[in-house]
């Protein structure tokens, strides 16, 4: 009997396959001229968008000018497809959605799709790398990309620094955006703010009200990273003003219940009563593990 595991692919192997299949094909057509041969041509209505592709907004007007390429030339460069499981004689979109929905705009029958066989995570290295090096995710959607890498297929900051040729504290930095409120990361989406901007007010007690007066102001970086530590500083000064709640005196009653119970236990006891309640704590400090033990046995017996 073989005990052996199988090997895990790791996450250089996915965006090999990516360097082999998917990038920089259009480069490759337009240096040389030559065109990627499809594997089988698919009618459009069998291939489905990716569930785990990182990029939600596709530029309209991006979309239209590829619609008017392929009504005069066709789609050139073939889509990297993969068979669903779900249901036979169907494909899912590892590469190539913008085409896909540009085809449907030209109202395109057929696709020429190249079959290869990935797995969910290389499926969504790939969507990742070809989003980042073609058509740039909005910081949102790359540090979510990020953050799936991580959670879902356990891949850590430095790996995914060592292959995607990013620094470690950019992807740090990039997935620490996705801790600003879900407004922010509207803004955020929309380009409305930077992830210059974003990142200063993510320390701020109201991030979202620095960023619409970043917004509102035009303010840059620079000034973004002032207001947020100006509105830190006026914050901190504020609480020391603040004069601390004073604790109300303990009655005798209470004091003399204290020693009691800490005579009888022999550790020390504490009551914290709530004024104007029937409700309070009691804190028992005990010094070693030996009077935890002894603790212990009194509370059980």
């Amino acid at each position: 009997m073989n005990d052996k595991k199988p090997k895990t692919r790791g996450l250089g192997r996915g965006l090999s396959a990516l360097m082999a299949d998917v990038s920089s094909q259009e480069d490759r057509a337009a240096d040389s001229g030559v065109i990627r041969r499809p594997d089988v041509m698919v009618a459009i209505e069998k291939v489905f968008p990716n569930p785990l592709q990182p990029r939600r907004r596709f530029g309209a007007e991006q979309l239209e000018d590829l619609a008017a390429s392929i009504r005069e030339k066709g789609v050139i460069q073939p889509l990297i497809v993969r068979r669903r499981a779900m249901a036979e004689g169907t494909f899912e979109i590892v590469a190539g959605e913008r085409r896909w929905r540009a085809a449907q705009m030209a109202q395109l029958h057929e696709l020429p799709v190249l079959v290869r066989d990935f797995n969910d995570t290389e499926v969504l290295e790939i969507a990742i790398i070809e989003n980042i090096q073609r058509a740039d995710l909005n910081p949102v959607e790359e540090a979510v990309g990020y953050k799936q890498l991580m959670e879902k297929f356990g891949h850590t900051q430095e790996k995914l620094s060592a292959v995607l040729g990013k620094s470690r504290s950019y992807i740090a930095n990039l997935v620490r955006l996705l801790q600003l409120p879900d407004e922010v990361q509207i803004y955020l989406r929309e380009g409305q703010l930077s992830a210059g901007h974003a990142r200063a007010l993510i320390t701020a007690q109201d991030p979202l009200v620095l960023a619409r007066k970043v917004i509102e102001g035009g303010l840059s970086v620079r000034e973004t990273e002032r207001l947020a530590k100006k509105s830190e500083q006026s914050e901190g000064q504020s609480s020391t003003q603040q004069k601390p709640h004073k604790q109300p005196e303990k009655d005798a009653d209470t004091r003399a219940l204290e020693a009691d119970l800490s005579a009888n236990l022999r550790m020390k006891v504490t009551i914290s009563h709530e004024s104007g309640l029937e409700s309070g704590l009691v804190s028992i400090r005990y010094t070693s593990l030996d009077e935890l033990d002894e603790l212990c046995q009194k509370l059980g017996s």
